[in-house]
């Protein structure tokens, strides 16, 4: 199991955040996402890591800017 984290830039409110978490969520691979609207952090938990510019296209399809990872780590099942 793979959990990255993104930086994203632009959020503002609640429903900014479930944009992000669906379009986001809609990745095939992809078991979770938690989005934490105050730091920016996209958290992406994935069966196995997820290429970074699905990601990116799913946040800019939701409308906001990813700025990076980061970071990732492999998780112990």
């Amino acid at each position: 199991m793979a959990v990255t984290v993104y930086s994203v830039e632009g959020m503002t409110c609640g429903h900014c955040v479930g944009s992000v978490r669906e379009e986001v969520g809609g990745i095939a691979g992809v078991e979770s996402v938690d989005v934490d609207l105050a730091t920016g952090a996209v958290t992406v938990t994935s069966a196995a890591p997820i290429d970074d510019a699905l990601v990116r296209g799913a946040v800019e399809e939701a409308g906001y800017e990813m700025k990076g990872k980061r970071e990732k780590r492999e998780k112990l099942s």
